[in-house]
């Protein structure tokens, strides 16, 4: 009898670590341990690359699809093809915002850091050699281009409108002073560091730039200044699904992103990061 019950027990053991070894394997292979993700090279991508394995040890399978424009992300992420996305600042979320309807609406979830904008060199290498007619390339989506029109009026090349802020849309027919004639050239932001050739001046948003080995704030003939209201406004951030914002996942990718490897990282890019590091 006392065989038979020891027979039983050790079944019984048995049964109850096979069970144990089946819910592991299944947890490590439910889908919510993926995190898919789209983002531009430099210095989005290179940040989620450097916390790849930190995800994985907590338990996360990191799918990156990298993209160097800005058209395909904020869709893609709508439309569920990807969690997340990590390539924009505050602002141009908020224009994409307003131009959907809310089903495809997105939030921001994790701020990490600020990427100046700068005017650099085209064929023109000083900007004391500007002259009358010289060509400069701006961003033409809203946002960017408004910005960029407010960083010439800062240099004293134009003046806007009394009043114009980062929240304003000025295009280059609301400039009110333009001293040297400029011919204000609008470009994809990600064309204009190829553009330069062609124009006098360029001003080329700092992921771009990047791409290009343009360090803002070592190669840029005027750039935004660190205490600027674009350094509080044009934080970058990763963005999801509202309903994701609160998930376990955005918790734990917010964890590995707020580490001293990613700020130096950031820094390192030329960047300025926008996060205290996790202890």
């Amino acid at each position: 009898m006392k065989k038979k019950n020891l027979i039983i027990l050790v079944a019984v053991v048995l049964i109850v670590a096979a069970v144990a070894c089946v819910l592991l394997l299944n947890k490590g292979g439910e889908k919510k341990n993926v995190i898919s993700m789209i983002a531009t090279k430099n210095p989005h991508a290179e940040v989620l690359e450097l916390v790849k394995d930190d995800l994985a040890a907590l338990g996360y399978d990191l799918q990156l699809t990298v993209v160097t424009d800005y058209v395909v992300e904020n869709p893609a992420t709508a439309a569920g093809d990807v969690m997340g996305n990590y390539f924009q600042h505050i602002p141009y979320l908020a224009q994409y915002n307003a131009s959907v309807s809310e089903k495809e609406q997105l939030v921001a979830v994790i701020e990490t850091h600020f990427e100046p904008m700068a005017l650099y060199a085209g064929t023109k290498t000083d900007l004391s050699a500007i002259a009358d007619g010289d060509k400069i390339a701006v961003p033409n989506d809203p946002v960017n281009r408004n910005r960029a029109l407010l960083l010439l009026q800062n240099a004293g090349l134009i003046k806007l409108p009394e009043g114009t802020t980062l929240e304003s849309q000025c295009t280059p027919s609301d400039i009110v002073e333009n001293q040297y004639n400029l011919d204000i050239v609008e470009l994809n932001a990600e064309l204009i560091p190829g553009a330069r050739a062609d124009v006098a001046y360029a001003v080329i948003n700092g992921n771009n730039a990047t791409l290009v080995n343009l360090i803002p704030n070592k190669d840029g003939l005027y750039v935004e200044a660190a205490d600027s209201e674009a350094a509080k406004a044009y934080v970058n951030i990763v963005v999801v699904k509202p309903e994701n914002a609160d998930a376990q996942w955005v918790k734990d990718l917010q964890k590995v992103m707020h580490t001293q490897e990613v700020y130096d990282l950031i820094v390192n890019a030329g960047f300025a990061p926008t996060f205290t590091v996790a202890k």
